[in-house]
């Protein structure tokens, strides 16, 4: 057999939306031969999948996995909510998680490139023979972000929303979780985008006062009053603004338990655990938030099929 010529490649990369090492291998079991490589590649699974990879996967699970101080939060899609509801979705995905623990890669590329947790293969190469052979569906490691510390973390619905808190305290953690657990909680039920009002962009602040001023000069009772009157008491309308959208602002969701803001619960409960607790950190995920759905009518399906 002759060497298999980089053009080889790059042809039947294109032609099967398949990565290089994969089609270099396909190519070399086959003597070169494209038609052969391709079918090679259709059996492994691996063509059937890139054919799959321009279709929208907006379902799948958000989870969440701590061990010890170290916690990752995690997003896997899928296209559709009965193929992440089994068991296959769901122990790669735990699989996954695990091996951002344990390798801490730089990025979802980097990740792929990783042997998985428990196993052999490459998380890509497991990506991709799931996808092609078992759920027979676009299969997407959307994003993770992985934490240190004092951590804490809730998973809503299933998997539809993810929350991790980070914490700083001079407590054990196990003191702390049902502190850090209600914290994220909050984040899921009210999804505030800031932490903090000092986390509030300058920009954000002014264009806000500038939709108040806006909303007061189509108040009749508002209109007449000086400029200067109006800036202060927009100023001072921001003070709502925080509240809705800074999480530690937030009048706290389970309030039969603490009546009051996030922040004065974390503090209230730092004072009867005697110790001290802030929320240094928190990163929500919404399953699927942000992923266009693309919408095929039938006759647009039954076209594609007899092409």
């Amino acid at each position: 057999m002759g060497k298999i010529s980089v053009a080889d490649i790059k042809s039947l990369m294109k032609s099967t939306g398949v990565g290089m090492m994969d089609c270099k291998k396909a190519l070399e079991a086959n003597e070169g031969d494209m038609d052969k490589a391709i079918e090679f590649l259709r059996e492994k699974g691996l063509a059937t999948q890139a054919k799959k990879a321009d279709r929208a996967a907006a379902e799948g699970i958000v989870t969440a996995v701590v061990n010890g101080n170290t916690g990752v939060l995690l997003e896997v899609n899928t296209e559709t909510d009965f193929a992440a509801n089994t068991d296959d979705i769901k122990n790669f995905v735990n699989a996954v998680a695990n091996t951002i623990i344990e390798k801490n890669p730089a990025d979802v590329e980097a990740l792929k490139a990783e042997t998985i947790s428990g196993g052999t293969a490459t998380v890509g190469e497991v990506l991709t023979e799931l996808a092609g052979m078992k759920i027979r569906e676009n299969i997407v490691i959307r994003r993770f972000v992985r934490m240190e510390g004092v951590l804490a973390s809730y998973i809503h619905n299933g998997g539809s929303i993810g929350v991790m808190v980070k914490l700083d305290t001079d407590l054990p953690a196990e003191k702390v979780a049902e502190v850090g657990k209600d914290v994220a909680m909050q984040s899921a039920a009210l999804n505030a985008p800031y932490l903090c009002r000092e986390d509030v962009p300058a920009d954000v602040l002014e264009k806000e006062k500038e939709i108040i001023l806006a909303q007061m000069a189509e108040d009749p009772k508002m209109a007449s009053k000086p400029e200067q009157v109006k800036v202060k008491i927009a100023e001072g309308k921001v003070g709502s603004y925080y509240k809705e959208n800074c999480l530690l602002e937030q009048m706290f969701v389970k309030n039969d338990l603490f009546k009051g803001t996030v922040g004065e619960y974390v503090k209230d409960a730092a004072k009867k655990l005697g110790g001290s607790i802030s929320v240094a950190e928190v990163v929500r995920y919404e399953r699927g938030e942000g992923v266009e759905k693309k919408e095929d009518n039938l006759a647009d399906e039954v076209a594609k099929m007899i092409k």
